[in-house]
């Protein structure tokens, strides 16, 4: 049977803190006595047992005792024992024990062979006993059983908090540290330094790029014009010698230009095809977004001298073969928009085969996929499909594979699932640890968000990849909280409640449609998407009353203003112009036309009956005579007789059933239906309807003129009579519920007409500043609404003018904000696409400028073009910029995270997500997410209980929780999300009950957007609540190790590299390297540092009373921790320094503080206690005073708290050798150690900076024996 019991790590080195039995061979040590009343006798000490906590009184000269109440086998604290420490020592090794005290983090095994309680963390299962040596094996099976006959419970209170708070701390890695590092090229002194400070994240920065070794035949003609800069010129020497190299599945290898918005990606690639022209390659073909950008194409080349080179916009050519006589494109720029990149003819001829053919298979010039983010979507979200745009990209890419390939953009590698069309960057294929796009996909998303910053430093140092981004440092952010005014609040409940009851006669009108499922129909999907657009337009015309007071403000400071949108509204007002005719009343309400149109089209509407025909009787029967039979009102089936009354035929009405043939003629069966008499049967009368025959004189009353044409018994007449009522009452319901549903209709229009709702907000704001002759609009929209002359009215105009062409007025407006001649832009996203608005010196107009964002979009790509317009180079002033968001939603916290990004040296870059406006940055939609508003739900639908107080409520009154659980039940069911609600009786009247489908449980974005049609108390209140229940979320995981913080920084008051780096393996390719560095981390505060830093905090008067030294109130293993405190970045929220690992990463609130504290006011006591934990944890674990870590086979496993830290990085290239490093760390036993994580850390000494993934010690070996294996395969 193999031996049960563990130790504190793999490498088999003892564990703080064990609680030991004592051993089988020596005496065992006499039972304490319980203490009486009289105290302590014959020179013996009272201690408190640490398991029962009854007082014990020790007799003299033992330290270690048996509690006689619990068995607990324990020692004394080393303050009560007796004799020298050498002494002490020398007795615990004579008798094998070595007390360490219980680890409340780990389970307690008896060792089989020596009987020692060993401290075993969880899922280790080997392992040396560090007593006796003995090998170790867990029995899984059995630990229940030996825990339970082996030991008593442990008492909560002896947790050691300490400690574990420490090691959570440890675990989640470090602070984030600064963001930005200026950039220089480290290897290239060509060119002038750029004309604007420039910035790289510090992941990249650690990493250099292989050597240059091209040599440009247009350096000359560089250095005399200054046309391109240092950093433009380092991008064009490496992507030409990228462009040398081949990957091995033939291709030619890609280059990556992630350089920021407004560093001058144009001017790089002007310079790139003049390299390339200079090298007899007179074809290249330049993809971009927007057709005005071919302007700024042209003005790039003729800036580097190319003025010789033609540029030839795809869209005004013909589609047949650009180098016939007809067209003559020989050579030059074709430049192509994405959009008629993907477009084809009405005969099937496609722009891609075109420029196919032009360039022809052995092509090896450029071919630049500018703002290469549009094709982004080639490898879709599950469920989705993948875009043209991106296919096309693909496709070309395998047609010329020979092609010198360059993909530009600012956020190009913002997610990995976006670089599926970035395959000339050899990243997975042959001779890659990635067989193909979606292994690399999953190992990036299993490595968590440090993963795509590892990708971006391989890049760089395999030389193609550059991305800095212009530094924010002279650029001000400011989030200015728009408060709803009276009349928006009023306008937007009144919305509100409006939506709700539209809702309700919706459903109600869709009951009257029998063919129509109300709840799943095309009728509800319109509902919803028109709902959101309708309040995010209220949102956005709720701020521009501050817009417009922002902008009158930055005119009278002398700075010009640039507002930026989403949308522009015009397809509201185009309905509304062609609806109401050219002159208007007053502005179009975007909200209003938008909520006409949805009712006007879709209000479901009984179908309309059809007029009946005024028919009498007669004409009734003599219609029944002339067909077939037929199914009357009631339902019965009558038989029509036919007109020929002496027919040999067969009749017509016969009965179905009567199937005998008949024999004799129907003459011989003529008799009187009354008086069942043949006689006189030529004057017989037969019935038109019933077919039945009878005498005239047999009638009662008898007829006795002669009857001509059709003739009707007496009961067919009142059947025919009593139908055509029937008939008519129906068509007067049909007639009657259609005319009800119109008025219903007509009277929602009515109150739709009579709402006070915004107007759009685009022809408001350029109303309020002036009109059109002082704002210049910068948008994709072809006509807008202008005040008439007089002031009254407005008039639909187109925008562009005799003297300048539609496609030009973008182009002309621009020119007239940078001549100074207007001094308002506004752009929307449509328009702005590539646009520069900076403060150019180049330009008149050098006013800073203010950028006021009215509508931010959501995407943080998006976003990072939107600022990147007024911030660019060559700049007179960075721009300030006004993030506006209202008091609704999350879009105030949504803004502060935004600020806080910028603010960090806000460059917005896409390489380290700590860095630039990533407005991800706090994602609702995450996996933290789904599962907050699954609990939020679950809490409302009183199926669970919720783990925060919801706002507004007090858990000292139950009756307010439920209050709220009722609004919110009733505001969920108003926008659909509580489905099939009923009201509750008896007891539970008013109460509602429903239910939430499961597809609604987790969908994070419909939440938000329902939200934005409730009022704003009850959604700001729903919201605050999802928000706590997300934070408390977030905050568990980031203590519990599980939460991805991307790179963290690891700092110590002293950082040493240990010995020399070790070279784990090389790239052919471009002779990068992967290296492992290994070193030795000081994190402890000493005394001078804590008091100095107390009275820099006492300097100011403001300072908390509450700032100072505390001690913590209970003991562990006689001792007790100091740290010290003060007031931090919020009020209530407390700093907290400890002598063995300096600053925590978790501010601590007050009253925690106070519960597990309390204050020292003898300086000497807090000197002393500060000095002596300071001095212990450099050898030992501060949580237990007894145990020292020495370090196994070369690689430390240092213990929680310990003060000196031995630490492993793996730097360099890291994507050859990421399969390797993910099985070693798959083997780890704690959980924390089995992530990648990615860790930046500098030498104090030298200041040597590496950013890698961090291995832990007990994965070094494995991790090198697995490199070497990699190693030999690749020698």
């Amino acid at each position: 049977m193999e031996q049960n019991v563990e130790n504190n790590n793999q490498t088999g080195q003892p564990l703080p803190p064990p609680s030991i039995a004592p051993p089988l061979a020596p005496p065992l040590p006499p039972p304490a006595q319980i203490a009486s009343a009289e105290g302590v006798t014959g020179g013996g000490c009272q201690v408190r047992c640490a398991g029962c906590k009854v007082v014990l009184t020790v007799g003299p000269g033992w330290n270690e005792f048996l509690c006689p109440t619990c068995q607990l086998p324990q020692m004394l604290p080393p303050e009560l024992m007796r004799g020298n420490p050498a002494q002490v020592q020398a007795q615990r090794l004579q008798s094998n024990v070595l007390a360490h005290g219980v680890d409340p983090t780990k389970i307690q095994l008896p060792c089989v062979h020596c009987k020692a309680i060993l401290n075993v963390p969880h899922g280790l299962s080997r392992f040396n006993c560090p007593q006796c040596h003995i090998d170790l094996a867990v029995d899984l099976s059995k630990i229940r059983q030996v825990l339970t006959s082996s030991l008593p419970p442990l008492p909560p209170e002896e947790v050691n908090e300490v400690a574990i708070e420490v090691e959570r701390e440890e675990d989640e890695g470090g602070l984030a540290g600064e963001t930005f590092m200026d950039y220089r090229p480290s290897k290239l002194s060509i060119g002038p330094p750029h004309p604007d400070p420039i910035v790289e994240t510090s992941s990249l920065s650690a990493m250099q790029p292989p050597d240059p070794t091209y040599d440009l035949r247009i350096k000359d003609d560089l250095e005399k014009s200054k046309a391109l800069s240092c950093l433009q010129i380092e991008s064009l020497v490496y992507a030409c010698q990228r462009h040398l190299q081949h990957l091995q599945n033939g291709a030619r290898a890609g280059f990556f230009v992630g350089d920021g918005a407004g560093v001058g990606k144009g001017r790089t690639i002007a310079g790139l095809i003049w390299e390339n022209w200079h090298h007899g390659k007179r074809k290249a073909l330049w993809i971009s977004v927007g057709s005005d950008l071919k302007f700024d194409a042209r003005r790039d080349l003729d800036d580097v001298g190319a003025m010789c080179i033609e540029v030839h916009a795809l869209n005004k050519l013909p589609y047949s073969k650009l180098d016939s006589k007809s067209v003559g494109v020989s050579e030059g720029v074709v430049f192509v928009t994405y959009s008629s990149f993907i477009a084809s003819s009405e005969r099937g001829r496609s722009r891609l085969r075109q420029l196919v053919q032009w360039c022809g298979p052995e092509y090896d010039g450029l071919i630049i996929f500018d703002e290469c983010h549009k094709a982004k979507n080639l490898v879709p979200e599950a469920g989705g499909k993948p875009t043209r745009t991106g296919e096309a990209v693909l496709e070309i890419q395998g047609r010329l594979p020979q092609a010198r390939v360059v993909y530009c953009s600012a956020t190009g590698a913002s997610e990995p699932r976006n670089m599926g069309y970035m395959v000339r960057l050899g990243l997975w294929g042959a001779g890659t640890s990635f067989n193909n796009f979606n292994e690399f996909l999953g190992a990036m998303e299993k490595g968590g968000v440090g993963a795509l910053e590892l990708v971006a430093m391989d890049m760089k140092a395999r030389g193609m990849y550059v991305c800095r981004t212009l530094s924010y440092k002279g650029a001000e952010f400011e989030v200015v909280e728009v408060q709803l005014e009276a009349t928006m609040t009023d306008m937007y409940i009144k919305a509100a409640e409006f939506w709700a009851e539209l809702r309700v006669e919706l459903l109600s009108a869709s009951t009257f449609l029998s063919n129509e499922k109300p709840n799943s129909s095309l009728l509800w999907r319109l509902y919803w998407a028109n709902h959101q657009r309708f309040f995010r337009h209220m949102c956005v015309s709720a701020k521009v009353p501050a817009v417009v007071r922002l902008a009158k403000q930055a005119l009278l400071e002398n700075k010009c203003v640039v507002i930026g949108l989403q949308s522009t509204g015009e397809a509201r007002t185009e309905e509304a112009v062609s609806k109401y005719g050219l002159e208007l009343d007053d502005f179009i309400s975007g909200p209003r036309e938008l909520l006409l149109k949805f009712v006007e089209e879709n209000y479901p509407l009984p179908e309309k009956p059809e007029p009946l025909p005024e028919e009498s009787v007669k004409e009734l029967q003599r219609k029944r005579l002339s067909t077939t039979p037929d199914v009357s009102f009631t339902g019965r089936v009558f038989k029509v007789a036919k007109c020929e009354d002496e027919s040999e035929e067969e009749s017509e009405w016969q009965s179905e059933t009567d199937t005998e043939p008949e024999t004799e003629s129907e003459d011989e069966f003529q008799i009187c239906n009354i008086c069942k008499s043949e006689e006189e049967r030529k004057k017989l009368l037969q019935c038109s309807c019933c077919s039945q025959l009878v005498h005239p004189a047999c009638l009662v009353p008898p007829i006795e003129e002669v009857i001509s044409g059709d003739w009707s018994c007496h009961p067919c007449k009142e059947k025919t009579e009593e139908y055509l009522r029937a008939r008519r009452a129906y068509f007067e319901e049909l007639l009657k519920r259609y005319e009800g549903a119109v008025e219903r209709k007509s009277k929602i229009l009515e109150i739709i007409h009579s709402l006070d709702l915004p107007n759009n907000p685009l022809d408001d704001i350029i109303d309020q500043i002036g009109g059109p002759d002082k704002v210049a609009e910068i948008t994709g929209r072809r006509g807008m609404l202008v005040r008439a002359s007089g002031g009254k009215g407005v008039t639909y105009q187109s925008r562009n003018t005799k003297d300048v062409t539609m496609e030009m007025v973008n182009m002309h407006e621009k020119q007239l904000f940078m001549d100074g001649k207007k001094l308002v832009a506004i752009i929307s996203e449509a328009g702005s696409a590539g646009v520069s608005l900076q403060a150019d010196r180049r330009a008149l107009n050098q006013k800073r400028r203010v950028h006021i964002t009215l509508e931010l979009p959501w995407s943080a790509d998006r976003a990072i073009q939107q600022f990147g317009r007024t911030h660019r180079s060559n700049q007179a002033s960075a721009p300030e910029y006004r993030l506006l968001f209202t008091n609704l939603g999350g879009e105030c916290r949504f803004a502060s995270i935004v600020a806080k990004r910028l603010e960090s040296l806000g460059a917005l870059t896409q390489g380290d997500r700590r860095a630039g406006p990533s407005l991800s940055a706090y994602n609702y939609d995450s996996s933290y997410g789904k599962r907050a508003l699954m609990m939020l739900y679950r809490g409302l639908m009183e199926q669970d209980q919720w783990p925060v107080v919801p706002p507004g409520c007090s858990s000292e009154k139950p009756e307010t929780i439920e209050d709220f659980i009722e609004k919110g039940k009733a505001a969920l069911v108003s926008v659909g999300i509580i489905r099939d609600s009923v009201l509750g009786n008896g007891k539970d009247s008013g109460k509602i009950y429903g239910r939430i489908a499961d597809s609604d449980t987790s969908d994070v974005a419909r939440f938000l957007n329902r939200l934005l049609g409730l009022p704003p108390d009850i959604q700001n209140r729903l919201f605050e609540l999802f928000v706590r229940i997300l934070d408390l979320l977030i905050r568990n995981a980031r203590s519990e190790g599980h939460l991805d913080s991307g790179i963290v920084d690891l700092k110590a008051n002293t950082v040493e590299l240990q010995g020399s780096p070790k070279t784990v393996h090389v790239d052919n390719m471009s002779g990068a390297s992967t290296v492992l560095f290994t070193y030795t981390l000081d994190r402890g505060m000493s005394w001078e540092s804590a008091s100095a830093l107390l009275e820099e905090k006492q300097k100011d008067a403001s300072g908390s009373t509450n700032n100072g030294f505390y001690e913590s109130r209970r003991e562990w293993m006689g001792r007790r921790h100091f740290v010290l405190a003060f007031e931090g970045s919020a009020s209530g929220m407390y700093k907290i320094y400890r002598p063995t690992n300096g600053e925590s990463l978790r501010e601590m609130p007050l009253a925690e503080l106070k519960d597990k504290y309390r204050k020292v006011s003898s300086s000497e006591k807090a000197h002393s206690g500060w000095e002596e934990e300071y001095d212990i944890s450099s050898k030992q674990n501060f949580a237990c005073s007894a145990c020292t870590a020495p370090t196994v086979s070369g690689a430390a496993s240092v213990p929680v708290g310990r003060r000196l830290q031995e630490v492993n990085v793996l730097g360099g290239l890291i994507l050859p050798v990421w399969g390797a490093i993910e099985k070693a760390l798959s083997k780890q036993a704690r959980q924390s150690h089995r992530r990648i994580r990615v860790v930046c850390i500098e030498t104090t000494t030298d200041n040597q900076r590496i950013v890698g993934l961090l291995i832990p010690n007990a994965a070094v070996e494995s991790v090198l024996r697995d490199l070497a294996w990699v190693q030999d395969v690749d020698d």
